[in-house]
């Protein structure tokens, strides 16, 4: 066999390696963020707090609801008017590719508990373009939406001297099903956007 015979095998070789074995080399685990303790031996990791929010339906939503979905939680209000229409428009580069999946929800806490009622929420979903109940728009307890801020790996008061009176960050956070999270990203930037969709599929690859 002369020498170009030789890499021709070895080409092919590769190739079927690839193709046989890159989508599991494609795929690597994530880890789980935030603090940890050590209890007994065991490691325990960092859960975002329980919650219990109405979303734009006067559906529930909880972890318990969304049964056992990854899901995406941000922060944000409607009348923002700042940060969060270039955020929500990264949001829907994630829900126009994730609006069907079974594993993976999006919710977007709105601060703004005085004014943003759930019709108001359904409003707003609406004008963007939303109506699969994939991505819950919600309110609730403003005690608990924001206490669990921190835990959520988010920033989010009252301030009125802050536009449209609130001071609130642009996260997109990544959280799995037992509560853990997973990834985060920047919503004010596409290309942290681009970078957060593999943090996204290699959560979403654990659920196969």
């Amino acid at each position: 066999m002369n020498n170009i015979s030789i890499l021709y095998c070895l080409c092919l070789a590769g190739f079927i390696l690839a193709s046989c074995g890159g989508g599991l080399q494609s795929h690597k685990s994530l880890p789980k963020l935030g603090h940890r303790d050590i209890i007994d031996g065991d490691t325990i990791f960092h859960k975002v707090p329980d919650f219990n929010f109405t979303d734009q339906y006067g559906h529930e939503v909880s972890p318990k609801s969304l049964n056992g979905k990854a899901f995406i939680l941000d922060y944000f209000f409607t009348s923002c008017p700042t940060i969060c229409p270039r955020v929500k428009a990264q949001e829907l580069r994630i829900f126009e590719r994730y609006k069907d999946h079974p594993n993976l929800s999006i919710v977007s806490v709105s601060i703004d508990t005085k004014y943003d009622t759930k019709e108001r929420l359904n409003n707003y979903a609406t004008k963007l373009g939303v109506n699969n109940s994939n991505w819950h728009f919600v309110t609730g307890d403003k005690d608990m939406i924001y206490d669990n801020a921190v835990g959520f790996f988010h920033t989010a008061i009252e301030n009125k001297d802050a536009p449209g009176g609130y001071d609130h960050d642009g996260k997109l956070v990544l959280i799995d099903k037992d509560r853990h999270i997973r990834g985060f990203c920047d919503g004010l930037f596409p290309e942290e956007v681009d970078d957060f969709f593999d943090d996204i599929e290699n959560l979403l690859h654990e659920y196969k």
